[in-house]
């Protein structure tokens, strides 16, 4: 029992021991943390970084994404059904307006056209004697007026049938490059069958759009770059046209630019990148995103004045990756705070590291 008892207050003495310590050591840190130069302390210097706020010219540009489109597209479609007698195309060629591209069978519509010409030039032949007799009061008005509507109607199914014989010839309704066809020859082409496509890829739009707020500062002939996947190369465009309203759904503006191709390097569908550059400031103030602090009615920072930390409010502009415009609350050459803002307080004793902005 008596070794029970010693073992106990053996325990009781280590622990008791191990309290003074710790009380002991937490006093001397802080302690030295009043005398140096931590964060801790009423009267502590905190050592942060700081920019000079430098007024320069700065670009507002704005990337979107978008695609590349043909300049004009068609699927090529027969208006009549028939076999297929002749293509006159190479797959991927260039070809141009008015080009022969595929015939159809025509040989009824020439027949049909043959016996309306040959009704017709009988019925030319019947209206001039009418017209003779007419002439010599040998008929009446109204029998030269049945032989002059049997004409008319004669000379319009002449147009109507040659009309159905030009829908047996495809050609091509714009300069441009074809594609890969879906017929082959004696085939029996209905309307509902896509011959080939056609494009025309020079110029070449591209096709985007922009957030609502920025509705007001894109206009016809803004210039805008772009680049694409698998190009190493930016190509430069044009806006020429932009839709009158904004998506309800969206919130977008949609606008189309022309970008030259001569090359044939964009294709159409490709997937663009597209900077558009919306205004131009002379002296804009701007700081790096982190040195602003949100609160609730608004932003602020802390500038660097006599050696002290100052919270000012700050209004602000364009945002861009890494920083941001501020139209007011600072002025050329203030020292803003860009590190250590959570921690800091109005008047806090501070020594600050200037770096580039």
């Amino acid at each position: 029992m008596k070794i029970r008892y010693i073992i106990y207050a053996v325990l009781a003495l280590a622990l008791a021991y191990f309290i003074y310590y710790r009380i002991t050591a937490n006093k001397a840190v802080s302690e030295s943390g009043k005398g140096g130069g931590g964060r801790g302390g009423s009267g502590a210097t905190m050592v942060v970084n700081g920019i000079v706020v430098e007024a320069a010219a700065f670009e507002n540009e704005l990337e979107v994404t978008g695609s590349i489109e043909a300049n004009e597209a068609v699927n090529l479609q027969s208006e009549i059904s028939g076999l297929v007698t002749s293509i006159n195309f190479t797959e991927g060629s260039n070809v141009k307006k008015g080009t022969v591209l595929v015939r159809i069978n025509d040989r009824d519509i020439q027949a049909q056209l043959q016996q309306v010409l040959t009704g017709q030039k009988l019925s030319q032949s019947n209206e001039n004697r009418a017209k003779q007799l007419l002439a010599k009061g040998a008929i009446s008005q109204e029998e030269y007026d049945t032989s002059l509507a049997e004409l008319q109607s004669l000379n319009a199914q002449a147009q109507l049938v040659r009309a159905q014989l030009a829908k047996a010839i495809i050609r091509a309704p714009f300069d441009g490059k074809i594609g890969l066809r879906n017929i082959s020859m004696g085939e029996y082409l209905t309307p509902n069958k896509i011959i080939a496509s056609l494009s025309a890829v020079n110029p070449v739009k591209i096709s985007f759009s922009v957030p609502e707020k920025y509705s007001g500062q894109i206009k016809v002939n803004s210039e805008v770059d772009f680049n694409t996947d698998g190009l190493n190369q930016t190509y430069k465009g044009k806006v020429y046209a932009i839709e009158p309203g904004i998506n309800a759904q969206t919130r977008t503006l949609s606008i189309k630019a022309l970008a030259q191709n001569p090359k044939n390097d964009l294709l159409p569908g490709s997937f663009a990148k597209i900077r558009l550059t919306l205004n131009t400031m002379d002296n804009a103030l701007l700081i790096p995103n982190e040195a602003i602090i949100p609160v609730l009615k608004g932003k602020t920072v802390f500038i660097s004045e006599n050696g002290k930390a100052k919270q000012v409010p700050v209004e602000s502009g364009t945002r861009t990756a890494d920083r941001i415009v501020i139209t007011s609350g600072l002025k050329a050459g203030d020292t803003v705070l860009t590190t250590g803002a959570m921690a800091l307080k109005n008047d806090a004793a501070v020594k600050v590291t200037v770096v580039n902005n």
